[in-house]
């Protein structure tokens, strides 16, 4: 079990190899929504030991972890710019 990336998933961002989960998305859990590390295990379906590995990922390379977030995000809202919106109702 190891954290690895690969830029044909999930754009490069360190993920748990195997799997199509970042360690981001488990960050994200534990950390910011303060959820278990078992929950989390569970959710992802990973075992207990992949998301302590993806934690302490995390704790080493907090700073790039929230370079990937922040990128996100502004995708994000790009995508919100350019999606198709309802026309206005005609009065």
């Amino acid at each position: 079990m190891t954290i690895v990336r690969d830029e044909d998933v999930l754009g490069g961002e360190p993920r748990i190899d195997g799997t199509r989960v970042g360690v981001r998305h488990v960050a994200a859990r534990v950390v910011d929504e303060n959820r278990s590390p078992a929950h989390t295990a569970d959710q992802f379906d990973l075992s207990l030991a992949e998301v302590y590995e993806a934690l302490s990922y995390y704790y080493d390379n907090i700073e790039e972890i929230r370079e990937f977030e922040r990128a996100n995000e502004a995708a994000f809202e790009r995508l919100g710019d350019t999606a198709l919106k309802p026309k206005e109702p005609v009065e």
